[in-house]
């Protein structure tokens, strides 16, 4: 499954509309995962294929979007993004978490389960 890139306006109508609201209220269906990155980022590439192979095994779920914050800066900085990969995990409810740094795919998948789909056990 193709990953979504989201623009700021993209963004507003599907996770959050910061313009809008002071307060954090989620747009989304599904719970998702943002990773906000840059193409000459090296990290960013390690992290990229293990969110595309999670995307296919969340697919119905949860949804993955890419934020380039070279193109997107405004987006960036509305959440302070200072390093990245910044991957930030907005839950249907509840406040979003954010993690930084190239992640391996078993810290993600705990993430997802314990954040977005607040799986027990």
């Amino acid at each position: 499954m193709y990953m979504e890139h989201l623009t700021k306006q993209s963004f507003q109508d599907k996770v959050f509309n910061f313009e809008k609201n002071k307060d954090w209220t989620f747009e989304g269906k599904l719970p998702c995962l943002i990773d906000f990155y840059a193409d000459w980022c090296q990290p960013c590439k390690i992290v990229a294929p293990i969110l595309e192979e999670l995307s296919k095994e969340y697919e119905g779920k949860i949804n993955i979007y890419k934020v380039n914050t070279e193109e997107e800066t405004e987006l960036a900085a509305a959440f302070g993004i200072r390093s990245i990969p910044s991957l930030l995990f907005c839950p249907s409810e509840g406040q979003p978490q954010m993690a930084q740094g190239a992640l391996p795919k078993e810290t993600l998948v705990k993430a997802i389960n314990d954040v977005l789909l607040k799986v027990v056990g």
